[in-house]
C-alpha cells in the first residue's frame, strides 16, 4: 500500500526511529566512557541514556552525581564512526519512508560525524531531502528551531501540512513547538519508559502509520 498523501512534509528523527545500534556496541561505549570518567555505567542507565528513555538525559546524568559538561565530551571521543555505522541497523518498518514522494528529511541529536557515516553505510542518502543534525547553533530539541531549520531547506511554503516522527517526548514536543503533527513511534516497552509520551499519532511501526493504522 502507498503512503497517505495528506502531508506536504515529512520529517523523521534518526536513532531509535528510523535506526538503532547492537546492544554491544552500546556497551562497550559506556565502559570507555566510564573509564574515562572514573564511573562504571549500569546496562539499565546506559539504556536510558543511549534511547533518552524516560526524560531529559541531562537531568538523569544529574541525578546520578555525573556532570553533563564532563560526560558529553568523553562519550563523543570515544564513540568510533566506522564502528558505530557498522552496527547500525535500519529498523524493517522504517523503509516504508523510501517510497515517500513529498519534502522529506532528518532531524536528529545525532552528530554529524557519527550520522554522516551511518546513513552512507545503510545505503539511504537519497531518501532525505535534508539532514540537519543538532547543535548548540541550530538548538536542541523539544525547541522548534531545528524543524523550522529543516523546513526551510526544503522550502517547505507557509502553512504546509507537516509531521514530524521520532521515538522519544522530545521529538513530540518539538513537532507541536514548531506547529507540525506529532508521530511517537514506540521502540521500547513503555513500562521501560517510565512515561506515556503522546502525540498525534502513536504507533509501534511505521507499517501503521503509513497504512492507517494509527491511534490518537
Amino acid at each position: 500500500m502507498s503512503p497517505p498523501a495528506d502531508y506536504d512534509v515529512w520529517l523523521f528523527d534518526f536513532d531509535g526511529t528510523l535506526v538503532d545500534t547492537e546492544w554491544a556496541y552500546t556497551r562497550e561505549v559506556f565502559d570507555r566512557v566510564g573509564d574515562r570518567l572514573g564511573r562504571e555505567f549500569a546496562d539499565r542507565e546506559a539504556e536510558i541514556l543511549w534511547h533518552g528513555l524516560g526524560g531529559s538525559r541531562d537531568v538523569h546524568l544529574r541525578n546520578w552525581g555525573v556532570d553533563p559538561e564532563s560526560f558529553w565530551p568523553a562519550f563523543h571521543a570515544v564513540e568510533d564512526p566506522t564502528e558505530r555505522a557498522e552496527a547500525t541497523y535500519l529498523y524493517d518498518d522504517a523503509a516504508r519512508v523510501a517510497d515517500l514522494d513529498e519534502p522529506t528529511g532528518v532531524v536528529t541529536h545525532c552528530a554529524e560525524f557519527l550520522a554522516d557515516p551511518i546513513i552512507d553505510h545503510l545505503d539511504v542518502g537519497d531518501w532525505f531531502d535534508v539532514v540537519l543534525c543538532c547543535d548548540d547553533d541550530t538548538g536542541w530539541k523539544p525547541d522548534p528551531r531545528p524543524i523550522e531549520l529543516a523546513l526551510a531547506d526544503v522550502g517547505a511554503a507557509p502553512g504546509a501540512r507537516g509531521v514530524y516522527a521520532g521515538d522519544a517526548a522530545s521529538d513530540v514536543g518539538a513537532a507541536k513547538n514548531a506547529g507540525l503533527d506529532a508521530v511517537h513511534v514506540e521502540r521500547h516497552d513503555p513500562a521501560k519508559r517510565g512515561q506515556c509520551v503522546l502525540g498525534d499519532h502513536r504507533v509501534t511501526s511505521f507499517d501503521g502509520l503509513f497504512d492507517g493504522g494509527v491511534s490518537r
